[in-house]
């Protein structure tokens, strides 16, 4: 189960058991006798709600149809193939930084003033400083501009969010974290473990985004001729303007294996997605109304400027985002917010009412290791071991978003989902199983700005197929 443990608190999540139970079981094409061909396709199993069955067609009945637990036979040896995705994306097993012995979670939950929060920066400066003689000269230059202040607005609004919700995020963290160290999902004994840094290859960053940019070069399609729905089949190659113009949907019971620019993509069953750029949005927006909406906005920041990771969008785009034209009555958004304070209050303030959502509740994802201890210092100045989700609610007709809240519980102010993170940069944790509580069954669910995708789920963004590169798995293959 991709929930380990579910307390008041709120959950201790397993992404990397999400991932896999989406289902990536794969047999190769080949006759089966009485002339039954078995596509070469992917069953989806555990909580993700798809049917685990083979796809067969027959010109003959004699004999029976492989169920989904039979081994299968073809000149005495059996064909089954499995990916997983690649564990060593989720071996964190020592923190990023090291908070010290008083401060650890299983210490209790210390209070903290702002001369102490100060102390504890320090040392994280020291302690990043002293791994390498670039990082020593970088401080030492850092230190001789002294500020005016101590704190800048921005810090001393973020101290005093980071007041509220402290004693929140250590109780319930430490809660979770003796579960899963009781039932043995998280081992002390990781801490002592290397942690493994194993570099992805060059050839995954194969330019999603740069695509979408290239296709506003396209000769323009005519409404009448566009297709609306591109429906994958036993072809695995896509024509680039075929996946870039319109909504691609699996809605078979097996995954895909798709080809673009000579790259192979898992996608998952029962799933859609566009990819595009948000200039290109209409196919998605003729597409469906959508009951669950999750936003991870490319927030504008030093750190992306810096890095150049992937491009970002300012306030006022994505206030243009179409989220009213999207969503269904009474629908759940959950928007990803930054722990920059500017951030979360632009959310609350401007870009709910502006969407017509009201805010309902504020959760926290928080990130730690193997051996349950948070990846960063819970007090650090620089990065929190956690970002902070915003739920709300579309407002509109009360009749219509009664109907839809019967035998649905009330959104909690406040909830946790406590999980290993994977070391690819912005793979967010699933929200599927933890949403589930709270909408009804078999809902239209969307994911904006998506990197990845989920079997019931439709994903649009400029890199939606960037973690389902068939290199961030492994492939499994069983011969007997």
């Amino acid at each position: 189960m991709s929930v380990v443990h579910r307390l008041t608190a709120g959950w201790l999540v397993d992404h990397l058991s999400f991932i896999n139970q989406c289902g990536y079981q794969i047999c190769d094409s080949f006759a089966y006798p009485g002339d039954v061909t078995l596509n070469m396709s992917v069953t989806s199993t555990g909580d993700c709600h798809a049917t685990s069955t083979f796809a067969a067609t027959s010109s003959s009945r004699d004999g029976p149809i492989p169920g989904p637990g039979d081994v299968v036979e073809t000149e005495g040896k059996t064909a089954e193939k499995r990916y997983v995705f690649r564990e060593e994306f989720f071996d964190i097993s020592k923190p990023h930084i090291a908070a010290a012995p008083e401060e650890q979670l299983c210490q209790g939950c210390p209070e903290v003033n702002l001369t102490e929060v100060k102390a504890i920066s320090n040392r994280e400066e020291h302690q990043k400083g002293t791994n390498s003689g670039i990082r020593d000269s970088v401080a030492s230059a850092r230190k001789k501009r002294k500020r005016k202040c101590m704190f800048n607005q921005g810090e001393l609004d973020a101290l005093e969010y980071h007041s509220k919700v402290r004693k929140l995020i250590w109780e319930g963290t430490l809660h979770l974290v003796q579960e899963g160290l009781k039932s043995g999902f998280l081992h002390r004994a990781s801490a002592e473990l290397s942690c493994r840094k194993d570099i992805v290859p060059g050839h995954l960053a194969c330019g999603l985004a740069e695509l979408c940019e290239m296709a506003k070069q396209f000769p323009a399609v005519n409404e009448s001729d566009r297709q609306a729905v591109h429906v994958l089949d036993d072809e695995t190659a896509i024509p680039e303007q075929d996946l870039l113009s319109c909504v691609t949907e699996n809605n078979s019971n097996y995954a895909k294996i798709v080809v673009l620019m000579g790259q192979k993509y898992l996608v998952p069953p029962k799933s859609s997605f566009l990819l595009s750029d948000i200039s290109r949005l209409q196919p998605l927006l003729d597409y469906k109304k959508y009951d669950v909406i999750v936003i991870d906005p490319p927030w504008e920041n030093k750190s992306v400027k810096r890095s150049n990771r992937y491009s970002y969008l300012s306030s006022w785009q994505i206030r243009q985002i179409p989220v009213p034209v999207l969503a269904a009555p009474n629908c759940l958004v959950v928007t990803w917010v930054t722990n920059r304070q500017k951030h979360l209050h632009f959310v609350k303030d401007e870009l709910y009412p502006h969407w017509s959502v009201k805010t309902l509740a504020e959760w926290h994802w928080v990130k730690i290791t193997r051996a349950g201890e948070f990846v960063l210092p819970l007090d650090s100045l620089h990065k929190k071991p956690y970002e902070v989700l915003v739920l709300g609610r579309v407002q509109g007709d009360k009749k219509e978003a009664l109907r839809k809240s019967e035998d649905v519980l009330p959104l909690p102010e406040h909830k946790l989902i406590v999980s290993v993170p994977c070391s690819l940069h912005s793979h967010k944790p699933p929200l599927t199983v933890v949403l589930s509580e709270f909408i009804k069954p078999d809902v239209e669910c969307l994911e904006l700005f998506a990197r990845n995708l989920q079997p019931g789920w439709t994903s649009w963004g400029n890199e939606v197929l960037k973690f389902q590169h068939i290199d961030y798995f492994t492939l499994l293959q069983n011969q007997n």
